[in-house]
């Protein structure tokens, strides 16, 4: 690693501008939203692609939809490290959930640009195309397709408007075949792992007054769509008794969730979307659709919570003479982070406290793919999936002064193995 002296760059003012000036590229007027393969999402990659190829990194699309900015190192036997987050949101999002990894992993490779640092492996900054599900139901479309992960099956999901991920990929660019044989995977590749900066989505950090935190696990999540089917009918002439109603079928199920994770230390149940149809005040529902999350750290926690919902649902369908399909969109283990790139980001970040993360990140993905460590960042109130949802310059200054050392330090202990 070569090192020239020059002045130290401040970056956290301009890591949280980006991230707001990114905030009003979107596909709504009036708030953020910005969905898998759609024109709002390749304005993105285009505003964040000249932000990567002014750091002094290519940048380009692959088949799955992903940006990737690269900076190549001066060995090829090195091999890469991959930083980053992604670009997608969920519908009247905040700036920084997502953005914040991505636009923090930029100015760590312009500060080492403007620097003068020589780095013997690479850096690749991953923007992923959809880590939130919004427009398909599912999560990690962009990070499945990096890990070599990405189901066959996925293509046929369709949106609210009938658009297969097929169509909605082939349209954007991308390569659907490809995003499923290993045209989007990194899989071969010798890779030093994936870091990955997050605000933190929660308060912790802020009550325990620390700028970052390094992530120990994620938890485990499944995620099913839930539908009822019973008979629509006139609202005012078909008798309570006879009758085949989804709303309140749907109602008992959210209740039913609810009370059993207040009732399992650490267990996070949350009905986030509901559909009744037809949808008209005076008609009786004949259809009911939930969307069901469910997380813990421990997976057998959380396996027999989701049988327990499923029995469940099963019973309130039969009790009220209803149809039942439960469609589980995702099913992912707890992660654990690797040892050896978690200490030496704690290394990077001294007293920063140790948390685990509830939310699920692009790292559950590309953990089958090489080792990973994530860095948590303060945010104002805990608040996220929010529009007021904020991060404070200081703290971005942090972050990526904690990315530049956890570098440093990677980079100086490949020079003495070489």
């Amino acid at each position: 690693m070569v090192v020239l002296d020059r002045p130290r760059v401040v970056s956290g003012e301009r890591i949280v501008a980006r991230c707001r000036e990114l905030a009003r590229v979107s596909e709504e007027d009036g708030r953020l939203t910005r969905r898998y393969a759609t024109p709002a999402m390749a304005r993105a990659n285009t505003l964040v692609g000249s932000w990567m190829r002014e750091a002094g990194m290519t940048a380009r699309l692959d088949v799955g939809g992903n940006l990737v900015g690269r900076r190549p190192g001066t060995s090829v036997l090195a091999g890469t490290l991959l930083l980053g987050s992604h670009l997608d949101t969920v519908r009247d999002a905040g700036a920084f959930d997502g953005p914040l990894g991505v636009v923090t992993a930029i100015d760590l490779v312009r500060r080492l640009r403007e620097e003068g640092v020589v780095l013997p492996f690479a850096i690749d900054v991953l923007g992923f195309a959809d880590e939130e599900g919004l427009r398909f139901g599912t999560a990690y479309l962009g990070s499945r397709a990096v890990a070599g992960t990405f189901d066959a099956r996925l293509l046929d999901v369709t949106d609210d408007a009938g658009v297969t991920v097929r169509e909605a990929l082939a349209r954007f660019g991308g390569d659907p075949a490809g995003a499923v044989d290993g045209g989007a995977s990194r899989r071969g590749e010798r890779l030093l792992g994936y870091v990955e900066v997050h605000m933190e989505q929660g308060p912790v950090l802020e009550r325990r007054g620390a700028a970052v935190g390094v992530v120990s696990g994620i938890a485990g999540a499944t995620r099913a769509e839930v539908r009822f089917a019973g008979q629509a009918g006139h609202a005012g002439t078909v008798p309570m008794a006879l009758r085949r109603d989804c709303a309140p079928a749907v109602a008992e199920l959210v209740l039913a969730a609810e009370a059993l994770a207040r009732g399992t230390d650490g267990l996070l149940a949350t009905v986030g979307q509901l559909a009744v149809e037809p949808g008209a005040p005076n008609v009786v529902p004949g259809a009911a659709t939930a969307f069901l999350d469910v997380r813990h750290e421990d997976d057998a926690v959380r396996c027999a919570a989701v049988e327990r919902l499923r029995t469940r649902a099963a019973e309130i369908a039969s009790a009220r003479s209803l149809e039942i399909a439960w469609d589980t969109r995702l099913d992912n283990p707890a992660v654990a982070m690797d040892p050896a790139l978690t200490g030496r980001l704690a290394r990077a970040a001294p007293g920063a406290p140790s948390l685990p993360s509830g939310a699920g990140h692009d790292g559950v993905a590309i953990a089958a793919l090489c080792p990973i460590a994530m860095l948590f960042v303060r945010c104002e109130h805990g608040l996220s999936h929010h529009p007021d949802e904020s991060v404070a310059p200081d703290d971005a200054q942090a972050a990526v002064d904690v990315l530049h050392a956890f570098v440093t330090e990677l980079a100086a202990e490949l020079e003495q193995d070489v």
